[in-house]
């Protein structure tokens, strides 16, 4: 186990990027979350949320899970309602997201797959839309692809991103603050690739 890690996350990991001066924010207990992204070529699909949390902003496809489900299930479901596909989803990595705004922590474990069946459609939450991971990209019908838009996603994810993309497993943490005008500003971050058992 990597020294420094910290408060929340554990495991067999390699140190990779770490940032930011303020102490780590407290938290009370954990709340899950799945997200999930489908990875096909040199393309990822990202949606737009429409509502609620995050609204405005390119993430995966998730949300909280309900009890009964097990992770997979959850982001399978969420996967589902919110683009309309299918996928056969693996584990990808582990988030943890700490705000001053609320006393308990977001445990968001990332999914992805690399095909999937269907057509993705908007929903009253999220609208689909491919981006290219290496500009400039060519969808299937010859169209350029934006580049991933991480103006428009949460802090950190740069640094995490690339990882699931490569299939490398990662973890991470991101504690934020929130601003004046309701948005987060990453404090203090930690992302680290797992180390394989094997």
């Amino acid at each position: 186990m990597t020294s420094g890690l910290p408060p929340g996350l554990e495991g067999n990991l390699a140190e990779y990027v770490q940032g930011g001066v303020a102490d780590w924010l407290p938290f009370d207990h954990k709340r899950f979350y799945t997200n999930a992204f489908i990875i096909q070529g040199d393309k990822i699909l990202l949606g737009l949320k429409k509502r609620g949390f995050g609204i405005n902003k390119y993430n995966g496809f998730g949300g909280k899970v309900e009890p009964g489900e097990t992770l997979a299930e959850a982001a399978m479901r969420e996967l589902k309602e919110e683009a309309g596909i299918d996928a056969p989803l693996e584990h990808a990595g582990s988030l943890l997201f700490v705000t001053n705004a609320v006393g308990w922590a977001f445990q968001i474990e990332i999914f992805s797959a690399r095909s999937y069946s269907g057509t993705p459609t908007e929903s009253d939450e999220m609208q689909p839309k491919w981006f290219s991971f290496e500009s400039p990209a060519t969808s299937d019908a010859d169209a350029i692809l934006p580049p991933i838009p991480y103006e428009m996603m949460w802090d950190g994810d740069a640094h995490w991103l690339p990882l699931l993309v490569q299939g490398r497993k990662f973890v991470g943490r991101i504690d934020s603050v929130t601003q004046d005008d309701g948005e987060f500003a990453m404090t203090k971050h930690w992302f680290s690739t797992v180390i394989s058992d094997d």
